[in-house]
C-alpha cells in the first residue's frame, strides 16, 4: 500500500547514518534484501572490463578522433556503461565539491534534518526513496538537488552550511554540464548523425535538465544483507557518476554477469539511459542498451 499523501511518507524517516552510529551489531528487517537481490561478488572472467575512454582523442587527430567515435559505439552497443579519462572537469574543482558534501554528512543531525525532503519532489536530505509502506529500504542516506535550468532550483534546499558547499557545488555542476555536451557530441558522431543531434533531441541548452545526487554510505554491520543502492535503471539521457578512486562498490549488469567497476583515478562513469536508447531506436540507428 503506498501513501496518498505526496507531503507525507509512509513511515517515520530513520537516517541510515543514525542507525550506523547506534552500535547495533544487525541489520534492521526493512534492509535485508531478498537472496536474489544480495550483494553478487564480481566475475571472475578477466575479459569483462567496462570500457574507459580518452576524450583527449575526441580534439586530436582525425584518425584518433575516428577511434574515440568507434570506442564509444561500442561501449554503448555492448555495455551501456564506459568511464572517461582526461575529461577536463578540474581535479580540485571535483575535490572541493567531495570534500564540502562529506563535511554537511557529518553535520549533526538536527542541522541536516533542516533539509529533509518529501515525497513530492525528493529534493533535500532524503534516506528512502518511493512510498510503499513496509518496502525494503538501501542501506544510504542521500542529498537531492535539481540543478538545471537553474529556475527549477529550491535555494531553500541548498545546505548553507559549510559556507562553501553553495559554490562548490555550482562550479561542479557547471563542469559538469560542459562535460555532458562533450559526451552528447561523441555519442551523436559515433551514431553518424550531425554532432548537435543529440543535444537537439533534448530541447538544446534552454531545455537539457540536469539533477545531482549525493550518496552517502554509512558502516554496515551486515553488508552481505542489504544494498547501499538497488539494482536499477536510469530513465534519464545518461547518468555522469563520481565513484571514490579506492572503493571497488558499482557493479553494472553485463548479459548475465554482475561486473564490479574498477575505478580509474580521476574518471567518471557513464550510465546510458532509456531516453537515448528510446531516441536512437526511433532513429533507426544503433540502439544503446545495457
Amino acid at each position: 500500500m503506498a501513501s496518498s499523501n505526496p507531503l507525507e511518507w509512509p513511515e517515520a524517516v530513520v537516517p541510515v547514518q543514525t542507525l550506523s552510529g547506534s552500535g547495533m551489531s544487525t541489520v534492521p528487517r526493512q534492509y535485508i534484501k531478498p537472496p536474489s537481490e544480495r550483494p553478487s561478488g564480481s566475475t571472475n572472467d578477466p575479459n569483462l572490463r567496462i570500457p574507459v575512454i580518452d576524450l583527449a582523442c575526441f580534439s586530436n587527430s582525425p584518425d584518433h578522433h575516428q577511434a574515440l567515435l568507434e570506442a564509444v559505439a561500442d561501449a554503448c552497443k555492448d555495455w551501456g556503461f564506459f568511464q572517461v579519462v582526461n575529461h577536463d572537469v578540474d581535479i580540485e574543482v571535483v575535490k572541493r565539491m567531495r570534500g564540502a558534501w562529506r563535511e554537511f554528512f557529518d553535520l549533526p543531525m538536527e542541522e541536516k534534518r533542516v533539509y529533509a525532503n518529501l515525497p513530492v519532489t525528493y529534493e533535500g536530505y532524503g534516506s528512502r526513496l518511493g512510498v510503499e509502506k513496509e518496502a525494503i529500504l538501501d542501506w544510504s542516506d542521500y542529498y537531492f538537488l535539481n540543478l538545471f535550468p537553474r529556475d527549477i532550483r529550491n535555494l531553500d534546499k541548498w545546505p548553507k552550511i559549510p559556507t562553501d558547499l553553495r559554490e562548490a557545488t555550482e562550479k561542479y555542476a557547471c563542469q559538469l554540464i560542459s562535460l555532458c555536451q562533450v559526451l552528447l557530441k561523441a555519442m551523436s558522431s559515433s551514431l553518424g548523425l550531425e554532432e548537435d543531434y543529440l543535444h537537439s533531441a533534448f530541447g538544446g541548452s534552454d531545455g537539457i535538465s540536469a539533477t545531482m545526487r549525493a550518496n552517502y554510505y554509512p558502516r554496515c554491520p551486515q553488508p552481505e544483507l542489504t544494498l547501499g543502492l538497488s539494482s536499477h535503471s536510469d530513465p534519464g539521457g545518461f547518468t555522469v557518476l563520481l565513484t571514490d578512486d579506492n572503493v571497488e562498490g558499482t557493479q553494472v549488469r553485463k548479459g548475465d554477469s554482475w561486473v564490479t567497476v574498477q575505478p580509474v583515478p580521476g574518471s567518471f562513469l557513464v550510465n546510458i539511459g532509456y531516453q537515448i536508447q528510446v531516441i536512437t531506436d526511433h532513429c533507426g540507428l544503433v540502439i544503446f542498451y545495457f
